[in-house]
């Protein structure tokens, strides 16, 4: 399974950091050159690797960590998402709802992505938070997701797992996804909840 982290902002690099210390190699890519965050990967450790856009979307897995208004310019670096996760990082906060249709945000960001599974998660902490190690106080801090599809929830909880938090399934988009989906100017009631679960 290869992993990509499209956006290198606050969040994009706090994801970086949960892959480097659990020694995952990751691809990290933005519109821009590699060359230019090349150094602020190779400090967060050799397990994160710069690439091309049009290169880190070629892995399994695809995180989405940019500007929601963005999301439709990494939609456009394949013309079919096949076979392809993609984890929805985003958040919506200020979009009006009648411009996604009425729809949860993430579902609306599914339909750019063609044939991809895709799956709300890691977006409900701040960078501050997502950047430090989820082990806390011997518990496990909390990342919550939400997809129409159960088998791609279920995988991606698995990935959490594997990168140190305890992941909670919350149902479908637009069900227990609203719970962590910006909506206009108002926050899902989840949002910025810092949980940690005691085994």
């Amino acid at each position: 399974m290869s992993y990509a982290i499209i956006g290198f902002g606050k969040i994009g690099q706090a994801l970086a950091k949960a892959f480097a210390r659990n020694g995952i190699e990751v691809s990290v890519a933005t519109t821009r050159n590699p060359e230019s965050f090349a150094a602020d990967a190779a400090a967060i450790g050799p397990t994160i690797i710069p690439k091309t856009l049009a290169d880190a979307v070629k892995a399994d897995i695809v995180f989405l960590a940019v500007r929601f208004e963005s999301h439709l310019d990494v939609a456009k670096a394949l013309p079919n998402w096949q076979g392809k996760t993609i984890i929805d990082v985003t958040n919506a906060y200020g979009v009006p709802p009648e411009e996604l249709g009425g729809q949860p945000s993430s579902r609306f960001i599914a339909q750019a992505f063609t044939g991809a599974r895709l799956v709300k998660g890691f977006n409900h902490l701040g960078a501050g938070v997502l950047d430090q190690d989820p082990a806390v106080q011997g518990g496990r801090r909390v990342v919550f997701l939400a997809s129409d599809d159960d088998a791609a929830a279920a995988e991606m909880g698995v990935l959490a797992e594997s990168l140190g938090f305890s992941p909670i399934e919350l149902g479908g988009l637009g069900e227990g996804g609203l719970l962590v989906q910006a909506r206009g100017n108002s926050w899902g009631r989840l949002i910025f909840k810092d949980v940690v679960k005691f085994d």
